[in-house]
């Protein structure tokens, strides 16, 4: 009898629609699937996500995986913790979503034209800071809720405009509702933003070897890799607000070859108590570039960097 493959999953729309697509594939491939809804303490509290925990969005879903009621579990990869979880294995990286912040606002606005005092939403103290760091003046306001909540807090006319992750828009078939798409030289985005991260229990070889044949992507899983080691080794000495995004880019060896490496930046930001970055924001900025293979080195070397520019003094008691 085929096994029927059994996909954990938060209940929300956008993790629906992210684990709908690693359902495709393995249903493509041949296997026979089933997908089970989990629920999370994130999904059940209002709280600020630093009040409730690391891992809220994922802790339940890794239990249901380690148990044995699922077989496979579907993350968003920013959501997971640094440390990794003995009992799984990160068997798939799927190929990424545009990482990129983006602004829904009123009239169609971009942040430059919104003028100053207009009230922007974000529940992420990393996008409070850079916003406020961009000097338009504009009044950053903490929320929460899902994309449909959010976005309805600008329809309403509650908020001048709110800025979310592009590629839960794109998940969502929301893209059209973007008014300004957010270079990372505004801002960068948090550790593996727009990245999933597929995980089955540690023993289940033939799971692992099934999502890794189907669903991993090679360039996205030694970007991620740069970018959560980055943010591991800041987490031990900084509680600063951190953004990173890494690329493959093509270069050149030393026969003149064309060969692929990681490039990274890095940012990390002060804020206070409720996410509210501190004023005027000073913002730490480092890059570096290095093999494709040494996406850990790479981003434990820039959180080093990142940490003797000054992020650790500049960070503020936790929000």
């Amino acid at each position: 009898m085929v096994r029927t493959i059994r996909i954990g999953t938060r209940g929300s729309a956008l993790a629906l629609a992210q684990t709908g697509t690693i359902a495709d594939a393995l249903e493509k491939a041949g296997a026979k699937v089933e997908i089970v809804t989990v629920a999370t303490p994130g999904d059940l509290s209002d709280a600020p996500i630093a009040e409730i925990g690391v891992g809220v969005f994922t802790s339940a879903l890794r239990d249901a995986l380690a148990e044995g009621t699922v077989d496979v579990a579907v993350h968003s990869y920013k959501d997971l913790p640094t440390a990794p979880d003995p009992r799984l294995s990160l068997a798939a990286v799927p190929p990424r979503q545009d990482p990129r912040d983006a602004l829904i606002a009123r009239d169609g606005l971009t942040l430059g034209e919104l003028p100053p005092g207009s009230t922007v939403g974000t529940g992420s103290p990393r996008r409070a800071a850079q916003l406020h760091a961009l000097g338009f003046g504009l009044e950053i306001v903490p929320i929460r809720g899902n994309v449909d909540t959010r976005i309805q807090m600008v329809t309403d006319g509650k908020l001048d405009g709110v800025v979310l992750a592009r590629a839960g828009l794109a998940r969502l078939g929301r893209l059209a509702e973007i008014t300004e798409t957010l270079d990372p030289i505004q801002m960068l985005p948090a550790p593996a933003q727009g990245a999933l991260a597929v995980e089955c229990r540690v023993d289940d070889v033939d799971v692992e070897h099934l999502l890794q044949s189907t669903v991993d992507d090679e360039a996205t899983r030694a970007a991620v890799t740069a970018e959560r080691a980055m943010l591991a080794a800041l987490e031990a000495g900084c509680s600063a607000p951190v953004g990173a995004l890494a690329d493959v880019v093509e270069d050149l060896d030393s026969n003149d070859q064309v060969i692929y490496r990681l490039s990274l930046r890095g940012v990390a930001a002060a804020y206070i108590a409720g996410g509210n970055p501190i004023g005027p924001v000073e913002i730490m900025r480092a890059s570096a570039t290095g093999d494709l293979t040494a996406g850990e080195q790479l981003g434990r070397a820039l959180a080093a960097e990142l940490l003797e520019l000054g992020a650790g003094v500049l960070s503020g008691p936790e929000a």
